[in-house]
């Protein structure tokens, strides 16, 4: 049932240029779409940037390290970002032919990033989303990453999709551990999560489009046993049929969707998240909102709620993260399409809930930056990362963005950074620095300013 909200929305003040233009019409493959990953460099600002505009409100850029070239003249495109242990490790996607791998960084000094290694480079195929935590089970006890492994050609027969294991316990030297394979007929594991639960460690996939390449054969989300990492396998595979009264075989065919007022949509699951315990799953899945499972027995499910959106805004719930101990959830929306018949002219933004209740999430603010409701030349929010009262959004050709949310309810920009050309797709928090993935530029560190760089021991 569709609600009428009254929620704070928050612009972020206008900067002092002028508008970018979009990178492409759309992430959603089968909505026609270009694939955002072939776009190794962003798009310049219409106007030269000012001196010193890298270092906007409290965001100074301290390194940008460009990917090494693992095949002579072959430039691999950055996906997302993650640090562990004084090791940052980037995601590549599918320019020129992917199989660029995960890259390591040494951090030791942020200010003077290292390439020490890559693995996971699989021809045919990329490998955008990495995870990395530290597990100790009967079988494995060391730094485990689980990397996300989608093929060129979803046809072609001599590739897997999927998601592949490694240890990363010397990041120097990775070493594989076990594959599980995708078999829905999609590209394999778009996005996917890795989490501890007790003595038990589960990778949760979005595997983009396998419910309805398959024909309701199989799930977009599945839950994998990798306690034994060099043994996956899978225990659950979620069906929004089965849970969601809005959603069955008559108006849903894995990917469009008729929703309750009569209106198309589409529904597919794109990414996937846990809390800190690893008992509640939040999916986001697109026009059907982010959904959140009790995952206490990660075998039997238990279905809680999921968020909503207006008649008129495109839904498009993309990733997910939470503040405020798991009572506030952050919800970020691609949409690089922003004029469509019906809806809202605008490009994708932020969403903040409260999920006190998590059966009934309630809409409390939503942040939109200056170059939302710009049309053309405006930007999408990506994802989103929290530490502390901080959110921290990449956007694409917009940047990065630093809010406030010590009052959910009131969202207030506090940092830009935005640099010549940008194309961040990932930022990650770690102590007094940000970590951003340019897909054409590569790792980049953002001091906050305010306090020096703080230096990594090999204990840390």
């Amino acid at each position: 049932m569709k609600k009428k909200l009254l929620v704070h929305t928050v612009l972020a003040g206008a900067l002092t240029f002028s508008a970018i233009p979009s990178l492409t019409s759309a992430h959603d493959e089968l909505g026609g779409g270009a694939e955002k990953g072939e776009n190794l460099s962003g798009v310049e600002l219409s106007v030269p940037l000012l001196e010193s505009s890298k270092n906007v409100g409290n965001l100074k850029e301290v390194a940008a390290v460009p990917l090494r070239e693992l095949k002579a003249g072959i430039k691999n495109s950055t996906g997302d970002v993650y640090a562990h242990k004084g090791f940052a490790y980037l995601g590549t996607h599918s320019a020129n032919g992917g199989a660029g791998g995960v890259r390591v960084f040494d951090l030791k000094d942020p200010a003077n990033p290292v390439e020490v290694s890559a693995f996971a480079q699989i021809p045919g195929t990329w490998q955008e989303k990495v995870i990395v935590k530290s597990v100790s089970t009967k079988t494995f006890k060391g730094d485990l990453a689980v990397v996300s492994v989608q093929k060129l050609n979803r046809l072609d027969p001599n590739s897997k999709g999927g998601f592949v294991l490694y240890n990363v316990s010397n990041p120097y030297e990775p070493k594989q551990l076990g594959f599980w394979e995708s078999t829905s007929g999609a590209r394999g594991t778009h996005e996917l999560y890795l989490t501890v639960q007790g003595n038990n460690v589960y990778v949760l996939t979005a595997d983009c489009y396998a419910d309805y390449y398959s024909h309701g054969k199989k799930m977009d989300v599945s839950f994998i046993d990798v306690t034994d990492p060099t043994k996956p396998e899978t225990i659950y595979e979620f069906n929004p049929r089965d849970y969601i009264k809005e959603v069955n075989d008559n108006n849903y065919d894995g990917y469009n969707w008729t929703d309750e007022e009569g209106i198309k949509r589409t529904a597919f699951a794109h990414s996937v998240m846990t809390d800190g315990n690893g008992t509640t799953a939040y999916l986001s899945y697109w026009d059907l909102g982010t959904i959140i499972l009790d995952i206490s027995d990660a075998k039997k499910p238990v279905y809680l709620g999921r968020t909503d959106f207006a008649t008129k805004v495109q839904g498009a719930a993309h990733s997910s993260t939470l503040a405020k101990g798991g009572n506030v959830l952050i919800e970020t929306r691609e949409v690089f399409g922003p004029v469509r018949e019906g809806f809202e002219s605008a490009y994708g933004y932020t969403m903040i809930y409260d999920i006190k209740d998590k059966t009934n999430p309630k809409l409390l603010s939503t942040f939109k930056t200056d170059f939302t409701e710009k049309i053309p030349g405006g930007a999408t929010v990506h994802d989103p990362k929290v530490h502390g009262n901080t959110l921290y959004l990449s956007h694409y050709a917009g940047g990065v963005r630093t809010v406030d949310i010590t009052n959910p309810s009131n969202p207030i920009e506090t940092g830009v950074y935005i640099p010549s050309k940008s194309n961040i797709w990932g930022v990650f928090v770690d102590r007094n620095y940000v970590l951003a993935s340019d897909m054409g530029q590569g790792l980049k560190v953002l001091q906050k300013t305010g306090g020096s760089l703080e230096r990594y021991s090999l204990e840390d």
